[in-house]
């Protein structure tokens, strides 16, 4: 098949990676024509995904008009916070019978908070959409580490086509009908390592890290009943799956900025010393904060990350708070 990955970062250059060895024509397009003509030169994403050379077979286009022109399915791999200005770049060129959309970003818009696939809806309208995600570090994936993830799509022929195109031997696909949950859980599972990472970082131990873990799937599963999304998919790997490896990985960006955080850095500093490197947890707990306020979900996690993050509350007052909460049975409002 044809297919073009939307964005050079680290996931989509790994998926990029993943494509070529599954054999398809592949092309890979970013935002900055400097640095594709410099991926060009060197072959090698030294900025997201050191220390690979990119596939002979791999395509860099600078033109988002020519990356797109004959491809089948498009990669959709900007963070989310940057989705929506891919997409405007993007909307003169789609073509619904044409173009079959997957999505890798795991994230909320803020200000609309909007899920990515309600951002494609509206800017390119009644297109054809495929969330992938689940438990899945590029920094793995590039290695042929053995991985599953989750195809999610309103359309079972669209699932049944991105499952068709991305699984191999190291790379396991299954299909859901649960758009809505899959995009819920690879968001929401960001913020809760943040807080996971926070533990880590004040040096808490084990007990607090299995607890806040635990409260986070029945958070996100509260939370992603409320928007629709069925239960069963907060167990699955966009769910269960990925906030395991999400807030226990060293690769991990979110966990990375909470144990920053727990260790007395300011989350100024803590996204100056990253560059472009992107935690998505960190916008997308301002969304989640939000969105929890607008459809009156409890979100005591999601809380104090929101208050660590964007209103200077001290970590272990945090914790303090979350510990000394009104008791209750572990079903109540799961």
């Amino acid at each position: 098949m044809n297919i073009t990955v939307l964005s050079d970062g680290g996931w989509g250059t790994s998926i990029a990676f993943l494509l070529c060895g599954n054999g398809h024509n592949v092309t890979m397009w970013g935002p900055f024509p400097d640095y594709i003509n410099e991926m060009k030169e060197t072959r090698e994403n030294t900025r997201f995904l050191k220390g690979y050379t990119l596939p002979e077979n791999l395509k860099l286009e600078e033109s988002i008009e020519k990356a797109v022109e004959d491809a089948e399915i498009l990669v959709l791999a900007s963070p989310s916070q940057f989705m929506r200005g891919c997409l405007e770049q993007l909307q003169p060129f789609y073509k619904k019978e044409q173009h079959l959309l997957v999505d890798l970003a795991k994230g909320i818009e803020n200000g609309t908070l909007k899920r990515i696939s309600e951002i494609c809806e509206e800017l390119l309208e009644d297109c054809r959409y495929v969330a992938l995600s689940g438990p899945s570090h590029a920094e793995e994936v590039v290695k042929l580490v053995p991985t599953a993830v989750v195809a999610a799509s309103d359309n079972q022929d669209d699932a049944l086509k991105v499952q068709e195109a991305f699984m191999n031997n190291y790379f396991r696909v299954y299909t859901t009908d649960d758009v809505t949950g899959v995009e819920l859980g690879g968001a929401l599972k960001n913020v809760f390592a943040i807080a996971a990472g926070v533990i880590d970082g004040m040096q808490l131990g084990d007990n607090p890290k299995a607890a806040l873990m635990t409260r986070g799937i029945a958070e996100l599963a509260r939370f992603g009943q409320a928007l629709k999304g069925r239960y069963e998919t907060f167990s699955g790997l966009s769910g269960v799956g990925d906030l395991i490896v999400t807030c226990t990985s060293g690769h991990s960006r979110n966990r990375h900025v909470g144990e920053e955080l727990g260790r007395g850095k300011s989350i100024e500093a803590i996204l100056d010393a990253m560059g472009l490197v992107v935690a998505e947890g960190v916008k997308t707990s301002k969304s989640a904060y939000e969105l929890a306020q607008k459809i009156d979900v409890e979100t005591p996690i999601i809380d104090e990350i929101y208050k660590v993050l964007y209103e200077s509350k001290d970590p272990k007052v945090a914790v303090h708070d979350l510990m000394n909460r009104e008791p209750r049975t572990e079903r109540d409002q799961f």
